[in-house]
């Protein structure tokens, strides 16, 4: 199974508030990222705007609910409607969370970590077999950001991650400010995370803000990116390469003229660190 996206450079995930403001020429960004739930059902604007921003970016989809980590059997009413949308869209990729987001039908609205055991990536490497059958393509995962630990682990996240690309065949959103949170929250080197995945399954690259909270951090999406994760990002370049990369924000969303600043400062940090 193979599927080659003809995507590069850097992104924006597409906001409601910016739907008009992307619409013209000479916007600065290379391609658009979708929450994939706002455009599954239903139609009215959400998909007018998809369909006439899809004739101006390539685009990405990106989930939060197919819960690949669950214990609940996966949704496959989910996943004819996110094979619709695809059919849709022509995503480069289809991208979730290494998380489970609900137990017993019940949806809890998070992405919650798992506990990064032998079981659980047998468990997670056969559903993930079956997501990407059903959509006749590579699924990228997502590593997510995390405040509690399981007792019992048989790996690192990180390891947990490389071994789940080995057995499956998938590839990696690496979201380098859900790895420093997680790495300030539980105390490990996230430089040493890095070193972990495998180079050639990295996909994409998220950037996002978080907020600090003295002890532990959050993982808010509603600020700029940090100093430490542009940081983090610098040596992400370095051992990966020019990943296709984009900034999330998803409350206290500025103008698209803020976003496109900020994403100019993704680039310029991209390209010195590739002619060093």
């Amino acid at each position: 199974m193979t599927f080659t996206p003809a995507i590069s450079g850097f992104g924006l995930g597409l906001r409601a508030e910016h739907y008009a403001d992307l619409d013209r020429d000479g916007v600065a960004v290379d391609w658009l990222e979708i929450i994939s739930e706002n455009y599954m059902v239903g139609g009215g604007r959400p998909l007018y705007w998809l369909d006439r921003l899809r004739e101006r970016y390539p685009m990405v989809m990106h989930g939060v609910s197919l819960s690949i980590g669950g214990t609940d059997p996966l949704d496959e009413a989910y996943l004819d409607a996110l094979a619709g949308l695809a059919a849709r869209v022509q995503p480069g990729w289809i991208s979730d969370h290494l998380c489970w987001t609900g137990i017993g039908g019940t949806n809890l609205h998070d992405l919650l970590p798992l506990p990064y055991t032998e079981a659980a990536l047998a468990h997670v490497a056969a559903r993930i077999d079956h997501v990407q059958e059903r959509l006749k393509r590579p699924l990228v995962i997502e590593n997510v950001s995390s405040y509690v630990e399981f007792a019992a682990a048989d790996l690192g996240e990180a390891q947990f991650l490389a071994e789940l690309v080995a057995r499956s065949g998938c590839e990696l959103l690496l979201d380098v400010n859900n790895v420093h949170v997680s790495a300030f929250n539980h105390g490990f080197d996230a430089e040493a995370f890095l070193d972990t995945l495998p180079r050639r399954a990295i996909r994409q690259i998220h950037l996002a803000g978080h907020s600090h909270r003295g002890d532990y951090i959050i993982d808010t999406h509603d600020a700029p990116v940090a100093p430490a994760v542009f940081e983090l990002y610098a040596s992400a370049v370095r051992r990966f390469g020019p990943v296709p990369t984009m900034i999330e924000r998803d409350a206290e969303i500025p103008p698209l003229a803020d976003m496109l600043a900020e994403l100019d400062a993704v680039r310029a940090a991209a390209r010195w660190e590739r002619a060093a």
